[in-house]
């Protein structure tokens, strides 16, 4: 074997196995491996997980913040006019420059896999030149996958449906659209019909910011949902934000989710992202805006988390750690069950990994060798601590490596270094 990592815990509970790398590849996954590597690591009942996946992010704009200046509304319509303002200025090198920076951050985060909406509506293709060229350079340790987003409405922007179509052909591959920001309802229903249609022609996956409002009339779900089963699209869509559903009545939402599992409709949260944006013409109570997800995991409809948006005009935050996306994702959805804690963490790795359709992903025996190992036990720790990424592997070789995270005490009588690592229940 090129490389055995002994002594792991896996995210589906098995403790004390070893995983066996040979040609980029997981050879075997098994306890007490009889064999040797060229290379053995002793993990220590650390957790070696899949690398992270963010389902949502916009590449393009991240890492922009204060350009041309600072969101102060906090709204997402600012932030979308603030992005109006900066296009005219961007340059491609920025664009890449900026890119790669995330990239850089997004491994030593463990993220190794992002897909990422970029603006069509530049008749320049500028951000889509940018990122293209980006996926290309970041393919040997990221997967980029770039989704055509009409930032200014399919309709709404007289150039944007030509524009997305030559997008697709310089490289971009997924269909992308922004429903209600269309002048009318109907409008945006329209929207959806068209780019499910150019999807279905293309054979194309699809993934569009749907219903990203407060306005429970705001239904563009619906649409999406239906036109995938007329079209027979079934598992190639998504529907990102659906922050509409969480001020929705439950009735029509009683309807509405088994229509979405019907058609085989994934949902993207961005819990970071939702409850930032959302509820600000709120007085009190305040909705906080993230959509329905322990409902929609119940049903048994994919959902994944993205991070949406770091250091740019609509998020000053964010760092590429998808943990603290999950660790959100908990506290707002109120997902404290140890099944529902399991599933926040499947939403930031094998959920989004589906959904992307990566090939070769997770921990079985002839799957590509990406993996990360953190300094936690378990994914309930992982998430409590946000861990340290002790390693990352990008085909069973190590390309971003940080010490465990230790601290020295000066106490009488008590530890001189400590982790915060620490078992529920093993003090009695």
């Amino acid at each position: 074997m090129d490389l055995i990592l002994r002594h792991a815990n896996l995210p589906d509970g098995r403790r004390d196995v070893d995983v066996a790398v040979r040609d980029g590849r997981i050879a075997a996954v098994a306890p007490r491996l009889d064999a040797t590597g060229a290379q053995e690591i002793d993990v220590a009942g650390r957790l070696v997980s899949p690398p992270f996946v963010d389902a949502h992010f916009h590449m393009d704009a991240t890492l922009s913040l204060g350009l041309p200046r600072r969101n102060r509304s906090g709204t997402l319509l600012e932030g979308i006019a603030l992005w109006g303002e900066l296009k005219p200025d961007l340059t491609q090198q920025a664009v890449v420059d900026r890119a790669l920076a995330y990239c850089d951050m997004a491994v030593a985060q463990g993220l190794l896999a992002i897909r990422s909406h970029v603006d069509i509506c530049d008749d320049r293709l500028l951000a889509v030149d940018a990122l293209v060229e980006v996926k290309r350079r970041v393919a040997p340790y990221l997967d980029l996958q770039l989704v055509a987003f009409p930032q200014d409405g399919l309709f709404r922007s007289p150039t944007a449906e030509a524009n997305l179509l030559r997008a697709l052909e310089r490289g971009v591959d997924v269909v992308g659209g922004i429903p209600h920001f269309e002048r009318t309802m109907a409008d945006g229903a329209a929207s959806v019909r068209r780019l499910c249609e150019i999807a279905a022609e293309q054979g194309r996956l699809v993934d569009m910011h749907c219903d990203e409002s407060d306005d429970p009339h705001s239904r563009h779900i619906e649409t999406l949902a239906a036109e995938t089963h007329r079209l027979g699209l079934h598992g190639r869509v998504a529907g990102s934000h659906l922050t509409s559903m969480h001020s929705m009545d439950n009735y029509y939402v009683s309807k509405l989710l088994p229509l979405m599992r019907e058609s085989g409709v994934a949902a993207i949260a961005n819990p970071l992202i939702n409850i930032t944006l959302q509820g600000r013409h709120d007085t009190y109570p305040k909705r906080r805006g993230m959509t329905r997800v322990p409902e929609m995991m119940a049903m048994g409809i994919p959902v994944a988390f993205g991070h949406d948006c770091v250091m740019d005009p609509w998020y000053s935050f964010g760092s590429g750690d998808m943990l603290e996306v999950a660790h959100m994702a908990i506290h707002v959805g109120q997902l404290t069950s140890q099944a529902a804690i399991d599933a926040c963490f499947e939403s930031v790795t094998t959920t989004p990994a589906k959904i992307l359709h990566l090939p070769g992903y997770g921990l079985d025996a002839g799957c590509r060798a990406d993996l990360v190992v953190l300094q936690a036990a378990d994914p309930f720790e992982a998430i409590r601590l946000k861990a340290n990424r002790l390693l990352v592997l990008r085909a069973g070789k190590v390309i971003a490596r940080s010490p465990e995270r230790l601290t020295t005490l000066t106490l009488p009588g008590r530890p001189e270094t400590i982790g915060l690592e620490f078992a529920a229940g093993s003090i009695a």
